[in-house]
């Protein structure tokens, strides 16, 4: 059970920061004041939770996961890429929205797959697969 639990709180642990991350590089690009306004909310629900995922790492007595590299990487270039040739609005939604797709994708395969994880990982998990979807629709009001 523990290690499900912890394996799971690292992939959460993981996700939240891609998150983060995917939030700060596309956020001086917007130009709505509304997008920008749900923006910074879901970055700070992020790191709230991000915050409680730490606690429960550490509780395991575990340091968490950081995002891998390559992953890190594509994102990264993807988004620069593309928002070099088209910085808009509906641009910056699109990008967000894909994000939010492969985060709960993930999210859900490591749900299904660590199924001995204790239920404040799982909680920890819904939480964060609610906080991708609850971003992902707003953002469909840019696209």
């Amino acid at each position: 059970m523990e290690n499900d639990t912890i394996r799971l709180l690292r992939e959460c642990d993981a996700g939240v920061r891609m998150g983060m991350d995917a939030i700060a590089q596309v956020f001086d690009y917007v130009h709505d004041p509304a997008m920008k306004s749900c923006l910074e909310k879901s970055r700070k629900q992020h790191v709230a939770l991000q915050d409680e995922i730490t606690e429960l790492l550490h509780s395991c007595h575990d340091e968490g996961k950081e995002p891998g590299m390559l992953a890190k990487s594509m994102s990264f270039m993807k988004t620069n890429v593309k928002l070099s040739l088209d910085s808009s609005d509906e641009k910056v939604a699109d990008l967000i929205t894909d994000g939010c797709d492969m985060g709960t994708k993930s999210l859900r395969k490591y749900q299904n797959e660590y199924k001995a994880a204790d239920e404040r990982a799982k909680e920890i998990t819904k939480k964060l697969i609610a906080l991708e979807e609850q971003l992902r629709m707003e953002m469909a009001a840019y696209l």
